[in-house]
């Protein structure tokens, strides 16, 4: 049995009532490999800043790179390629695109989201005047929104028989 299938048969396994009633399978699939990589990317955030960069500032030729930056930089394409797995195996795997041009795609709403975080932050604290914290759970109801409709229809989406 394929490692996608074991990941898939497990959390199909917690995909009982009020799951069921409330969310289609994908959606729910969508939220627990997204969830379960957002709880790997702050695990390797926290071993790569404290063990790997050692909270200590990076040089890198002429430039200086801070170490919350350096750590982030090391993990990103980890969670990153992780993401695009668990969406292409997981979530969407029905799919057949190759895997260079679903990348590329996965790639641009990744900046996507990256962008709507940025300006939705923006807009709810400066513009509504909404406190920072829940400024961020609205920005990311929002592009997590985002994002899985960017997958459903663009990144993942089916070809045309």
């Amino acid at each position: 049995m394929s490692l996608a299938r074991c990941i898939s048969g497990l959390i199909d396994k917690f995909y009982v009532k009020p799951f069921s009633t409330i969310f289609s399978p994908q959606i729910f699939r969508y939220a627990a490999c997204g969830g379960g990589n957002m709880v790997l990317d702050v695990v390797w955030y926290f071993l790569v800043y404290h063990y790997v960069v050692a909270k200590q500032f990076v040089v890198v030729g002429d430039v200086v790179i801070s170490p919350h930056v350096a750590t982030l930089l090391v993990v990103f394409p980890i969670t990153f390629f992780i993401g695009f797995w668990l969406n292409r195996n997981v979530v969407f795997c029905a799919v057949q695109y190759s895997g260079w041009r679903q990348i590329v795609r996965y790639a641009l709403s990744v900046v996507g989201s990256l962008l709507l975080n940025y300006l939705c932050i923006k807009f709810f604290v400066e513009v509504c005047g909404i406190w920072p914290t829940p400024a961020k759970a609205l920005t990311t109801v929002v592009t997590v929104s985002y994002s899985y409709v960017a997958g459903r229809y663009f990144t993942f989406r089916k070809q045309n028989s």
